[in-house]
């Protein structure tokens, strides 16, 4: 990856989406009726690349009309209408329909008022069994009304803050919908974050109520949590209420209500008309370095962006089966909540990736009769790794799409879901952030798919490529900005009364400018190559490179489980580029591997970043959402103390860190 442009090159696409399915699109379909009711360009016919630019130049040149067609188009239900589309364009602090009031919720239980709904699975729920579970519509409904009542009952008003110690079960999303339709404000964890981790992001929003568990099953064995939710209620001032949800059969700890209780009675949900900007809920950065920043998005902001995500770039309806592998404690789990916004059924899975083996969500997919299916791109290569052969396996073919996010999927991963899943498949890459809650680019069912890039930016996304001196870039790399805002960007951030924190993550570069932290290139066919973080770039003599880069071209070497590069600035001036492999069962790092790897980097990438060391690792220290530490890491390889380089709370294996701390240690000693 260099600053310099790329040779202007047309390769053939893996994939192009049939005449058909283009037709059938509800983009297709947006389209045409934008064209008609709002000025949009019309589709090009024979030529959908050009088609998408053009409505996509319109929907970001023309912010407010596109908006609005959004809203109209998806019949988002006003309690109050808008005096306009946006009140303010400025960044931060866009306003968006100013005067409006609505209700997410209200939104998420459409499909319960149509009576041939009502006993249709909304939720499709699949633990470690693999045998789904249904939630009809109208089940869901009434459980979201009685937990919403009994919340107000509790005292529970709009703004006050509603925690999930969970795990993606059906009672997660009952709470979540409940929370939204009292107007209060949802925040959750994952069950197998630690007590400190937990704390470290419900103390900075002091919630008034916690749904909790008493444990769950991963891996096919029971994780006890009870002792860790009694740390909970203790370092947990402002709890009113504690409701327990018995997935391990544990009776409820003393004081606290029982689920069933809650939610037995089928009550019809009352909906809090809020203004758009109400807060909908809190998500949280990796934070692994000082607390975890906690991110507040506007009910709103949310459904607006999640409909036009879901509706027009998934291309979900009420037909389809949304199943995407994730936890409570990443956005894609709330991402994939909204899947009801559109009347799909969702499917929750909880268990872990790989049991009883490495083809488990492949089973889950066939099991629930999935059409939208979405996991990470580690998954992915994991299983190109194991040999899992899914078309041969699975009865996939119900399956339309397969997704993936968390990294950049690499050019093998394309290959391998083409070869073995199917030739037909729609194959989406897709990258945004928790700031968002949403996708900068990926998905577009009607554009070709090309290996190793992103089919587009999304819709309403002035995404741009920047150099260090702000002037746009095409075919070459530069800084993700957004340029105009999105709906669903943050309102601000909780204990943040100044806006400086909200200002320093995103504005800090370019001012009125949202910069993301992502090195990309925007080529000249419209299409999005995401490298990696830019705050861990690889500067080699003044040539940058991604690590996503370099994990891509070793990781393909059978005997690299996983791997870690960093950029090292010395004291002295000299630049240190470590790589630490963790290696494949039965490997060993000897001459001829530390040979390949480098020969391989050198060949693939660049003899400018070809490692310094190569260095075995007992394992790579992820955060809690399964993003690879570098910042950190590299911190600790320049010397700063662990408790200084690193937020214990944010990281999954802290012993590792510890590991690494002392090669730093004996490194400094040298």
């Amino acid at each position: 990856m260099t600053t310099e442009p790329q040779p202007a090159t047309q390769p053939e696409p893996l994939w192009r989406p049939g005449d058909d399915r283009i037709a059938g699109a509800q983009l297709t379909r947006f389209q045409k009726w934008a064209a008609e009711r709002y000025g949009a360009p019309a589709a090009i016919p024979g030529d959908p690349v050009a088609g998408y630019a053009a409505l996509h130049r319109w929907s970001v040149e023309e912010l407010e009309r596109f908006w609005q067609a959004v809203a109209e188009w998806f019949d988002v239900r006003f309690g109050t209408p808008y005096r306009s589309v946006l009140g303010d364009s400025g960044m931060p602090g866009a306003t968006w329909f100013p005067g409006a009031t609505l209700n997410y919720a209200e939104h998420a239980l459409r499909a319960a008022e149509d009576p041939a709904r009502a006993t249709e699975p909304a939720l499709l729920y699949v633990d470690e069994t693999h045998e789904p579970r249904p939630v009809g519509w109208a089940e869901l409904r009434d459980q979201v009304g009685s937990v919403a009542a009994a919340l107000r009952r509790l005292g529970v008003r709009p703004g006050d803050r509603v925690s999930g110690y969970l795990p993606n079960i059906p009672q997660a999303t009952v709470a979540l919908l409940a929370t939204a339709a009292v107007g209060a404000v949802w925040t959750s964890c994952a069950p197998d974050f630690g007590a400190r981790s937990v704390l470290d992001r419900f103390q900075q929003v002091e919630p008034v109520v916690l749904f909790t568990v008493d444990g769950y099953r991963y891996g096919g064995k029971e994780h006890d949590r009870t002792d860790t939710v009694a740390e909970l209620r203790r370092e947990l001032p402002t709890l009113r209420a504690v409701v327990h949800i018995p997935l391990l059969g544990t009776p409820a700890p003393e004081g606290a209500l029982e689920w069933d209780a809650v939610a037995g009675e089928a009550t019809v949900p009352v909906f809090e008309q809020v203004p758009f900007d109400h807060p909908l809920w809190v998500l949280y950065s990796s934070g692994t370095t000082g607390l975890p920043k906690a991110i507040v998005q506007s009910q709103g902001g949310i459904l607006l962006e999640h409909l036009k995500q879901l509706g027009l770039h998934t291309d979900l309806g009420p037909d389809d089966r949304f199943f995407w592998y994730t936890s409570t404690g990443w956005m894609m789990w709330n991402f994939l909540v909204s899947g009801l916004l559109v009347g799909s059924t969702v499917v929750l899975y909880d268990g872990s990736p790989g049991h009883p083996d490495t083809g488990a969500q492949w089973r889950v997919a066939e099991r629930t009769g999935t059409t939208f299916y979405g996991t990470s791109a580690a998954y992915i290569m994991a299983c190109r790794k194991k040999g899992v052969r899914p078309a041969r396996d699975f009865d996939l073919s119900r399956v339309t799409c397969v997704a993936t996010t968390g990294s950049p999927l690499p050019p093998d991963g394309f290959r391998w879901i083409h070869d073995e899943v199917a030739e037909d498949m729609w194959i989406a890459s897709v990258s945004g952030g928790t700031d968002v809650c949403s996708c900068f680019a990926g998905a577009v069912p009607t554009l070709p798919v090309y290996i190793g890039e992103l089919q587009a930016p999304g819709l309403g996304t002035d995404l741009q490529a920047w150099d260090p001196h702000g002037k746009p870039v095409t075919d070459e790399v530069g800084e993700l900005v957004v340029t105009r805002p999105m709906p669903s960007m943050p309102i601000h951030f909780w204990n943040d009364p100044d806006g400086s924190r909200y200002r320093d993550s995103y504005f800090e570069m370019f001012p009125g400018v949202w910069r993301h932290g992502d090195w990309i290139t925007l080529t000249s066919r419209g299409s999005v190559v995401i490298h990696g973080r830019s705050d861990s770039t690889l500067n080699r003599q003044g040539v940058r490179m991604g690590s996503a880069d370099i994990y891509e071209a070793v990781e393909r070497l059978p005997e690299i489980r996983e791997s870690l590069v960093l950029g090292v600035e010395q004291p002295d001036g000299g630049y240190w580029m470590p790589l630490f492999v963790h290696l494949a069962e039965g490997a060993v790092l000897d001459d001829a591997l530390r040979d390949r790897i480098k020969h391989t980097i050198r060949e693939q990438l660049s003899p400018r970043h070809v490692p310094d060391e190569v260095i075995e690792v007992p394992g790579v220290p992820h955060t809690l959402t399964g993003k690879r530490i570098e910042v950190p890491v590299k911190r600790l390889m320049q010397g700063t103390a662990l408790d200084k380089a690193v937020n214990p709370g944010s990281v999954d294996n802290l012993e590792l860190l510890r590991f690494y701390e002392r090669i730093a240690r004996e490194r400094g000693g040298r």
